[in-house]
């Protein structure tokens, strides 16, 4: 996979490097250029890091930055992201490189983190409309070839667009963005070919390429690389088919340590999957080779090892084409082309697992709300969904999904990951705290290792967390959470736990304590949680954590109104040390001069 170019930071004060640590601390920045610690000058640092550099994120005034790049500016395509920042963080400026070079993105990132806002003046994103220049890049797409500045100029004017959609995800589609004042498809009387093609071909129009081609590869022992690439640009180009839609390399697991396919594929970047002789030979194809057959265990190579790696629905675009070195390239290589019917390229995707927190945006972490900032998709349950949706772009897709559908929405979620599309797995309080962590890491490891999106948990304030600090300090000593739902786990299990809590003396956090269907598991848990302990134990009911209806109150262990609780509730069960006075419950830690039963 290759790496990120760095993004740094520039400042010219103390006060521009503080707001630059938290960034560098966060993780956005790489490093930190600053003309106050440095004897270089800001337009040295500038030029000394400008050509590797993925961005900027500089503090200072938006006149004097331009001053400072003008010398160093090239073209829109190749200069890297600049976002411009004020002392206070308040507000992130896409000053260059907005669309192609991600200073858009960027500093809605920047602002996500330091809770500032992200000034776009950009005509696209003013407009609520999709950059058709840059927007692929968020679905896992290649741009290719075309007149994009015409475009972008026909977009701005809000002229009539067509658009014509391939092969890849349609998803995009789906947010408030969408075509905008663009046509879906091109009428099918019309002699012009649509203005934005997505396709895994060559042609006219602005297009982009899903990565959606698999090249199946066999070769003699010791084939020379620029005989794999000259079979490669010559097929493609025969073809029409663009080198940005693939997806990756296929051969037999013989080829595995071959030098030259290994080098084909990391001068690329594409993975390289490998099968076994009896499952290409599994596969029929339009022509096996005896000869294959008698060395390899499988009459084909190329044209079973594309169509294994497309997958079940994956169609052969090229059958295999054969071609010898010249007198001063050794071996021959075969080259198949298959299309599959789904994207593939993990390794520019992402499945980041979002804890919402208890339900106020204000408890929402810097962190999640970053992650979230960057994600093309949010895939969750529609009530956690609804929460945010303050803070969703109308560039950003929302799934909703059911309630107790965890496991398909966490399928779904990862298969748009592998597709290469960063995506958000959203749950309510902490995902790593009965949230969708577990499960969707189960689901990833499944994976093979090399097919792995990167993956991610951004932690977020937990009910209990919540419940705590309204109820005042009752989590001081030691503390457990327990379920009583029992879709998931036995009752028989469920009791175990409470009656070793109960044992234990831990301050005890009851999570899905009571619903219509479960009506009788909260009164039990209450009987084995009097077990030892006295009636008088304080406990707390925490209802609708974190948003407008949020209800505190206090009770004992023997006068806990249970047909009051509900699944939005949270019972908090304290210990034998724990006292309620003035209205809150404090457990003491057990410091000098405080006295543990």
């Amino acid at each position: 996979m290759k790496e990120p170019a760095p993004i740094w930071g520039l400042g010219f004060s103390p006060a521009a490097e503080a707001v630059l640590k938290q960034l560098e601390q966060a993780c956005l920045l790489d490093g930190i250029l600053c003309s106050s610690t440095s004897e270089a000058k800001p337009s040295e640092l500038l030029q000394r890091h400008w050509l590797q550099a993925g961005g900027f994120v500089i503090v200072g005034a938006c006149g004097l930055v331009s001053r400072l790049i003008a010398p160093l500016l090239t073209s829109k395509t190749t200069d890297p992201a600049v976002v411009v920042l004020d002392p206070k963080g308040r507000f992130a400026v896409p000053l260059l490189s907005g669309h192609s070079g991600g200073a858009e993105a960027l500093s809605e990132r920047v602002a996500a983190l330091l809770g500032g806002s992200a000034v776009l003046t950009g005509g696209s994103s003013s407009a609520g409309r999709l950059a058709l220049d840059s927007f692929g890049s968020s679905w896992g797409w290649r741009r290719g070839s075309g007149d994009w500045d015409a475009l972008m100029k026909r977009s701005a004017r809000e002229d009539q667009l067509t658009v014509e959609q391939q092969c890849g995800t349609p998803l995009w589609r789906q947010s408030a963005a969408g075509l905008g004042h663009a046509e879906p498809e091109p009428s099918p009387a019309a002699d012009e070919p649509a203005d934005l093609v997505i396709s895994a071909s060559l042609g006219t129009g602005c297009r982009w390429h899903p990565p959606q081609l698999w090249l199946g590869m066999g070769c003699e022992r010791g084939t020379s690389l620029a005989v794999l690439q000259q079979l490669l640009k010559q097929t493609l180009a025969a073809h029409g088919l663009a080198e940005a839609a693939v997806a990756g390399l296929a051969s037999i697991d013989r080829k595995g340590d071959e030098e030259a396919l290994l080098a084909l594929a990391a001068e690329h970047h594409w993975p390289l999957r490998l099968y076994g002789a009896a499952a290409l030979a599994a596969v029929t194809v339009p022509n096996p080779s005896e000869v294959v057959r008698k060395d390899m265990g499988t009459g084909s190579v190329a044209e079973a090892a594309s169509l294994l790696a497309a997958g079940p629905q994956g169609k052969l675009l090229v059958p295999k084409t054969v071609l010898h070195g010249s007198d001063d390239q050794r071996g021959a290589a075969t080259l198949a082309v298959a299309a599959a019917q789904q994207s593939w390229a993990p390794q520019r995707g992402a499945l980041q697992l979002i804890g919402s927190g208890p339900g106020s945006l204000t408890l929402l972490t810097p962190e999640a709300r970053e992650a979230l900032s960057r994600c093309s998709v949010w895939v969750g349950y529609g009530l956690y969904l609804d929460l945010l949706e303050p803070l969703r772009r109308s560039d950003q897709v929302r799934l909703d999904g059911e309630l107790t559908r965890e496991r398909d929405r966490c399928a779904q979620a990862l298969e748009l990951a592998c597709q290469g599309i960063e995506v958000a797995l959203i749950s309510s309080g902490d995902s790593g705290i009965y949230g969708m962590a577990g499960l969707a890491l189960e689901l990833w490891l499944n994976l093979a290792e090399s097919e792995r999106p990167p993956f991610a948990v951004h932690p977020g304030i937990s009910a209990v967390q919540l419940a705590a600090a309204r109820c005042g300090a009752p989590l001081m000593h030691d503390f457990c959470t327990i379920s009583l739902s029992d879709r998931l786990t036995p009752w028989k299990v469920i009791e175990r736990r409470l009656i070793a809590a109960a044992a234990g003396d831990f301050v005890v956090a009851l999570y899905n304590p009571r619903s219509q269907g479960r009506t009788w598991q909260l009164e039990r848990a209450v009987e084995l949680l009097q077990q030892g302990r006295d009636r008088s134990i304080p406990v707390a009911m925490a209802r609708q954590l974190g948003r407008a209806d949020e209800q505190i109150s206090l009770h004992t262990l023997g006068s806990l109104p249970i047909e009051e609780v509900d699944m939005l509730t949270l019972v908090l069960v304290g210990n034998s040390s724990t006292r309620a006075e003035a209205g809150k419950l404090v457990t003491p830690r057990g410091y000098p001069g405080a006295e543990l039963s």
